[in-house]
């Protein structure tokens, strides 16, 4: 089975690439793929992220095993994309370079079969230039129900470190 994705960059502009890649490819493939569509040298970290239909992120798949307990999580090259992708669980989350986080969602499009004398993977289409820096990302959040209404209550400012009665030497 073939898998064709689209893998849009988190920007403004449209800048994507469509590739397919065989279903029993590893992530680690599908990375490799990526970097060389959108012009990439690869020596960065990446991480796959499977999400739910609102681009949430869920399971983190890095390239390399980075956790506490060697082995507890999957890795890129240990983890076809057949396992983690397919008609119901399209989505995926693609980072690439953690210090400049250039972030990409990843979408199945089709399952085909494949076609003779094809090489996979294949870059079907390309539309857009990479921006020379990945675009900023705008990191915010709800607040928190309460969360003011409690400071007002009990006349905190977090910024007064010297008024909020704290011993930072307690331990």
């Amino acid at each position: 089975m073939i898998y064709r994705f689209r893998i849009i960059l988190d920007t403004h502009e449209d800048v994507f690439r469509d590739i397919e890649i065989e279903a029993s490819n590893t992530l680690e493939d599908f990375h490799n793929a990526i970097t060389q569509a959108f012009g990439f040298d690869g020596q960065e970290m990446a991480s796959f992220y499977t999400t739910n239909e609102f681009w949430e992120e869920d399971e983190e798949i890095p390239l390399f095993d980075v956790s506490d307990e060697p082995g507890s999580i999957r890795v890129m090259g240990e983890t076809s994309l057949e396992t983690v992708v397919d008609k119901e669980n399209t989505r995926l989350l693609y980072v690439y370079d953690f210090l400049n986080m250039w972030t990409f969602m990843v979408e199945l499009a089709d399952i085909a079969e494949a076609e003779a004398g094809q090489i996979y993977p294949n870059l079907m289409y390309s539309h857009g230039q990479i921006p020379e820096e990945a675009p900023e990302k705008e990191f915010t959040s709800e607040p928190i129900e309460g969360e003011e209404d409690f400071d007002e209550e009990f006349d905190l400012d977090p910024e007064d470190y010297d008024n909020l009665d704290f011993d930072e030497n307690w331990n």
